[in-house]
């Protein structure tokens, strides 16, 4: 008995003439500007359904894609442009996949768990690599990889990239020594110390110094009248 293979999300892209600055006109009706990974061309696609399929798969999904109609074929979205002000896309890449090559592709790392440095330590959880690069079949590529951080129950303990749990049918290939987590000790606020002027401090010297000469006069004074009164 067969089994089907899972359905892929799909998207479809329309042929276009326009380049250059010009795409502003067909961002203004709703579409956005990209290059498909089949023939190379210029297409461009509903803004409005790339946005909602963007949000509902990963980085290294496959999909889809028809272009006027023609038999979809599988594309990974390779970069995707967005506004530096709104932050939505203005121009997306399309790449072309063969399902019987392996792909290079870098995977998100997702945290899991709670760290006891960070609960009852309040120490700060740090992420010194938040991504490892693999090599895998299109349809074998992870979406992400997760680990726990229960193991973080002090300063001094780390997680390696040689600690993840990688798919069988999944190539490392991110040097396994690399920190991807562990947790910064609070920092301890010390009070500065008052900081004297040059000025102020010389004050403070000659009073200092007037006093103890007060001190010794008075201690002599009376020595001097006892002398006197022998005399």
């Amino acid at each position: 008995m067969s089994t089907a293979a899972p359905s892929r999300p799909s998207l479809t892209a329309e042929p276009r003439a326009i380049t250059g600055k010009k795409v502003a006109a067909i961002r203004r009706e709703g579409r956005l500007p990209a290059v498909d990974g089949i023939d190379s061309e210029n297409v461009s696609v509903d803004a409005h359904e790339f946005d909602l399929l963007r949000r509902q798969v990963g980085q290294n999904a496959l999909i889809d894609l028809s272009v006027n109609g023609s038999k979809a074929q599988p594309v990974l979205i390779h970069g995707v442009q967005v506004h530096p002000v709104h932050r939505r896309p203005i121009h997306v890449d399309l790449f072309l996949v063969r399902m019987t090559e392996e792909l290079t592709v870098d995977v998100p790392l997702v945290a899991t768990g709670i760290s006891r440095a960070v609960e009852d330590e309040n120490g700060t959880l740090l992420h010194p690599t938040e991504n490892v690069r693999v090599k895998a079949l299109p349809d074998h590529l992870p979406q992400s990889i997760e680990y726990a951080i229960d193991s973080l129950v002090d300063f001094d303990a780390v997680i390696k990239v040689s600690d993840l749990t990688i798919p069988g049918d999944v190539t490392l290939l991110t040097d396994p020594d690399e920190i991807i987590a562990k947790v910064q000790a609070p920092r301890i606020e010390v009070e500065p110390e008052p900081v004297v002027a040059e000025g102020e401090e010389e004050a403070e010297e000659g009073a200092e110094e007037g006093a103890a000469e007060g001190a010794t006069a008075s201690e002599g004074g009376p020595t001097d009248r006892e002398e006197t009164a022998e005399s």
